[in-house]
């Protein structure tokens, strides 16, 4: 019963959404006291820049902005150096009364640290794993954490109660870290699409993305922290019942609009799930077994599925910029790739997953972290850092 009324819960909250063609308005102001609410005195920020996962715009001088929809029905601030947000930067897209984006002051400076992580798969099983990266990072106490996607062991084929419990006991850990927490989905926070095993209609509320937008907000969005402007992106897109390494083409005009507000001399560091490039998929071999071969075939075009099909179309608009970092998971190991290309170096790094060592090609993974160094804009190589104690390995894509 008590699951029942969580489900209820949860589709009356999603299906309460108004209109998404209609505007929508709101303010982003200095909150003082940190109350989340803008009382008197407390003024509005320009310049921040607001979206939809459509539009982007700018706040006015007096903080306030306007989009002309809501878009994909969630909304974001993209918190600028020197500020955070005050509770979460993400809001559902209201269009019947204004959005307020209390942002306070953030010491982060010209030095700081933030820490890689990914693949905690978290289930009632493998907790401790998630426990065991909560007690390294408050240990270590950077500036951020970021954590690219299969956050719950799978919400794919399993049926609505079971993926409402794995996504509220992340969230329920994810509020007991200390240090900030940015995500982004993996393959496994797709809500259902795998019908043939999870029995969810393809017409239900939470069905794909959306269950991640209810607990999570954006799958893709961006802020700047440290002198870095840190793009989120989801990379795994849906083709009926199969997920694949893709950036759509919403998200590409949308992150044209992101970067276009930002200075030509801030350093990019994106982060998602499945990676632009990787040697795995050499070194593990091509596998046409399911429940994830190799290779897909989407509108009669056959790609790689476990990189990202159309990695040249997001390059050519972050190598307009200071794309010097990439950051993936998805493979459950650590690989450094660096290309010496005209335009400036770009790095391309995964790291293996937080669940437990993964073997592959006669070799096995360690479970573990990769912790950055930022110093005036330049990003340092990144100090890999074992999680123990090991667990069995997991090879699960």
């Amino acid at each position: 019963m008590q699951k029942r009324i969580l489900s209820l819960v949860l589709l009356s909250a999603l299906g309460a959404r108004p209109s998404q063609t209609a505007p929508v308005s709101g303010v982003v102001f200095a909150d003082a006291n940190g109350n989340g609410t803008q009382d008197a005195g407390e003024r509005g920020i320009a310049g921040v820049a607001v979206s939809n996962q459509d539009a982007v715009v700018a706040t006015d001088a007096t903080g306030a902005f306007r989009l002309a929809g809501a878009g994909t029905g969630v909304v974001f601030v993209s918190t600028p150096d020197g500020y955070r947000a005050v509770g979460s930067f993400w809001r559902a897209g209201d269009t019947t009364r204004p959005l307020s984006f209390g942002l306070t002051r953030d010491q982060a400076g010209a030095e700081m640290t933030f820490i890689h992580a990914s693949d905690t798969h978290i289930s009632p099983a493998s907790l401790a794993r998630t426990q065991r990266l909560r007690a390294l990072v408050d240990s270590i106490n950077p500036g951020l954490l970021l954590i690219t996607g299969d956050l719950v062991r799978d919400a794919l084929r399993v049926p609505e109660a079971e993926a409402v419990g794995y996504y509220e006991l992340f969230m329920k850990e994810r509020g007991a870290f200390r240090t900030p927490v940015f995500t982004v989905p993996g393959n496994h926070e797709n809500f259902g699409i795998e019908r043939d095993s999870s029995h969810v209609p393809a017409t239900h509320p939470l069905y794909g993305r959306a269950m991640y937008h209810h607990y999570l907000g954006p799958d893709y969005y961006s802020f700047t922290r440290g002198g870095v402007h840190f793009v989120g992106l989801n990379t795994v897109d849906i083709d009926d019942q199969q997920y694949y390494g893709h950036v759509d083409s919403l998200q590409l005009a949308w992150l044209e609009r992101d970067l276009a507000l930002v200075p030509a001399t801030t350093p990019i560091v994106t982060f998602d799930h499945i990676p632009f490039f990787t040697t795995f998929e050499v070194l593990n071999g091509y596998n046409d077994r399911p429940p994830a071969p190799s290779l897909i075939t989407v509108r009669g075009k056959t790609v790689y599925r476990h990189s990202v099909s159309n990695a040249g179309d997001v390059l050519a608009v972050l190598r307009k910029h200071r794309h010097v970092l990439a950051l993936g998971g998805h493979m459950h190991a650590t690989e450094r790739i660096e290309y010496e290309m005209s335009g400036g170096t770009t790095r391309f790094n995964q790291v293996s997953a937080v669940v437990g060592n993964s073997r592959g090609a006669g070799l096995e993974s360690i479970s573990g972290v990769t912790l950055y160094r930022v110093k005036n804009g330049a990003i340092g190589a990144g100090r890999f850092i074992p999680l123990m104690p090991l667990a069995p390995p997991d090879r699960a894509k």
